[in-house]
């Protein structure tokens, strides 16, 4: 875990995630702002728009305009959601965040809720990290209690209240209308759109839904501006970004860095190339963001333009490694894999997509592909994307146009020679672990 930038700066493992920690950080310096000032909303939303924060659970959209989608004069009650569903491959931030200071989510929260009005908001953590779960309910009672959440907080008249919500390990429920769904006691699965969540979410109500880390950078914004956050990053890419990066490197964790940051320099804080060899292929953003060669990586930035230009995403900002001892074909067929599991069914492009790419690329893998498979990867993905309710269809195609694209003559291999272009000795010695 790095100790620099905003969300992970002054922290110390789990010593120092309580309510009094926090305090001493400048924790919820921006909710007595807002408060003691009595700000309007648009002061609020334009302090985000103005940072140039971008959701950073994927997509980017940028969060300020996000917000200002909300109903100002909707008569009814609305919601906030907090998607802490963190089950993306190589993906293991927000996890960090919740468990080492899970305040800074509460307060951005909070902040989030007064600006839109919301009344009320959920936190839908994975459900295979039952442990920080527990921590996070841990913290809402400690800022309950200190008269931070509830009836006429801090004495004003603005009320909020805020409950963590416990997922099951799906990973469609990251999806933001099937963790709506999964909210309200429904099966997980992803809604038809329009209408979207600001109109139509959490029991029909509207809906603003921003991942943990979005959340998590809002005190900091409101607390020194957004031109400080602003000026942190690059223009339409402020602030900071954690990425989680593992792989063949001799320091995988969580690093925080200036979005715009040089990938060399990553790599670098990240111990390097596991065992000295050679950088081969990078993927990003997440297992659905397509790959990218490694020399095309190293001459990119830490941002969302620039990864965008060179051909894939910043996504979630896991960083997934691979050095020369890597065979793409059983790297594929494993991400393959996963999404065939992962699809809830309910879109037959997705439901039986997905398990032809499974299937295609595990046979080329075992020595039983066959000339034209790799035409009816292509073929298969070009069906997919595009024609389902969300996108699971096409994070599944992405990794496969991409892998074949970039790395087509190790498939191209495999299907003529029958075996790995890899030697199985090699990928053996890169799977073992070296202590830098």
């Amino acid at each position: 875990m790095s100790s620099q930038g905003i969300i992970l700066a002054d922290l110390d493992g789990d010593r120092t995630w309580r309510l009094a920690d926090y305090v001493k950080r400048g924790g919820y310096e921006a909710l007595k702002k807002i408060i003691a000032q009595k700000m309007s909303a648009d002061e609020i939303i334009g302090e985000v728009k103005k940072s140039g924060l971008r959701g950073r659970g994927g997509a980017g959209f940028p969060t300020g305009l996000k917000w200002s989608f909300m109903p100002r004069a909707f008569p009814g009650a609305k919601y906030l959601a907090c998607n802490s569903d963190e089950g993306e491959p190589g993906t293991f931030k927000d996890r960090d965040i919740l468990r080492y200071n899970p305040h800074t989510v509460i307060e951005g929260m909070i902040i989030a809720g007064y600006a839109m009005g919301c009344e009320r908001g959920y936190n839908y953590i994975h459900g295979e990290i039952f442990e920080i779960y527990e921590r996070f309910e841990e913290a809402l009672a400690e800022a309950r209690e200190a008269g931070l959440l509830g009836r006429n907080i801090l004495g004003s008249d603005f009320s909020f209240d805020l409950f963590a919500h416990h997922g099951y390990g799906a990973y469609i429920c990251g999806e933001e209308t099937a963790l709506l769904e999964s909210i309200e006691g429904k099966k997980g699965q992803p809604r038809f759109k329009p209408p979207f969540p600001a109109s139509f979410g959490l029991y029909g109500k509207p809906t603003t839904i921003n991942n943990t880390e979005t959340f998590a950078s809002i005190p900091y914004i409101i607390r020194e501006g957004g031109d400080a956050f602003l000026a942190l990053g690059k223009p339409n890419n402020g602030g900071t970004k954690l990425f989680s990066v593992s792989g063949h490197v001799n320091k995988p964790g969580n690093y925080e860095v200036p979005l715009g940051t040089p990938f060399p320099a990553l790599l670098e804080m990240a111990g390097g190339m596991r065992g000295g060899r050679k950088l081969k292929a990078v993927i990003p953003g997440g297992s659905s963001a397509p790959v990218l060669p490694g020399s095309v990586m190293m001459d990119c930035t830490m941002d969302y333009d620039s990864i965008s230009k060179a051909g894939s995403m910043l996504g979630s900002g896991a960083v997934i490694v691979m050095d020369e001892s890597t065979c793409m074909v059983k790297a594929l067929e494993r991400l393959s894999y996963f999404y065939f599991e992962e699809s809830c069914g309910q879109c037959t492009p997705c439901r039986e997509g997905t398990g032809w790419l499974y299937r295609v690329v595990h046979r080329i893998e075992n020595g039983l592909g066959r000339p034209d498979d790799l035409d009816l990867l292509n073929s298969v993905t070009a069906n997919i994307m595009g024609r389902t309710i969300c996108a699971l269809g096409d994070a599944a195609s992405m990794p496969v146009q991409s892998f074949v694209k970039h790395f087509g003559d190790e498939f191209a291999f495999h299907i003529e020679h029958k075996k790995c272009l890899v030697p199985p000795q090699v990928q053996y010695e890169g799977s073992k672990i070296y202590v830098a």
